[in-house]
């Protein structure tokens, strides 16, 4: 009777399920060699997520942890939140970047007052900063900042909690940001 019960296996290897037809022999397994080809694969699924992870981790630019650290302290004890929000983004709204479904951008004071000076800028001062909270509901997700300096954009992005993820000059920021203006693409420049 218990013979009756374990698994039919197609020549392939799959089990068998009721709603497909039998083959004309079909192969009995007992419980110990299904168990030992769930083990003799378990080898290879755990070099696949390795693999997997190990890319994903890569994917990760993450050039300059401490500097990105440093940003978000700085930021943080500047209140960020009270600095003035991007032009258009007067209030959270739904973004289609990889930065989330909705996103808050706020802008430093240096930014702010390229932005009130209204003269054709063809770049960003050194010393402009840009924060963006990312948002899935009410749950931030991430940060993502971009500050100028003498080198250029200094990117970085966290999760909620501060850990850098990306930081320096990741190609995902710049090849992204590099339609915008001065590769800022939530806003452009003062016409």
């Amino acid at each position: 009777m218990l013979a009756d019960r374990a698994p039919t296996f197609r020549p392939d290897g799959a089990i068998l399920r009721r709603s497909e037809a039998l083959p004309a022999k079909p192969t009995r397994v007992c419980c110990v060699s299904l168990v030992m080809g769930v083990r003799s694969r378990i080898p290879g699924l755990l070099l696949f997520v390795l693999v997997v992870g190990a890319a994903v981790a890569a994917c990760r630019q993450n050039d300059a942890p401490e500097a990105a650290t440093a940003l978000w302290d700085r930021v943080h004890a500047a209140s960020f939140r009270t600095w003035r929000r991007a032009p258009g983004y007067e209030q959270r709204r739904s973004s289609n970047a990889p930065h989330s479904n909705d996103v808050d951008i706020y802008v430093n004071p240096t930014l702010a007052a390229a932005l009130d000076a209204q003269r054709p800028l063809t770049a960003w001062p050194e010393g402009s900063l840009i924060v963006k909270e990312g948002f899935d509901g009410n749950e931030r997700e991430i940060v993502a900042m971009m500050e100028k300096r003498a080198d250029g954009w200094f990117w970085a992005e966290y999760d909620d909690d501060g850990e850098p993820l990306y930081s320096g000059k990741p190609d995902i920021c710049t090849d992204c940001h590099a339609s915008g203006a001065d590769s800022v693409r939530a806003f452009g420049f003062p016409k």
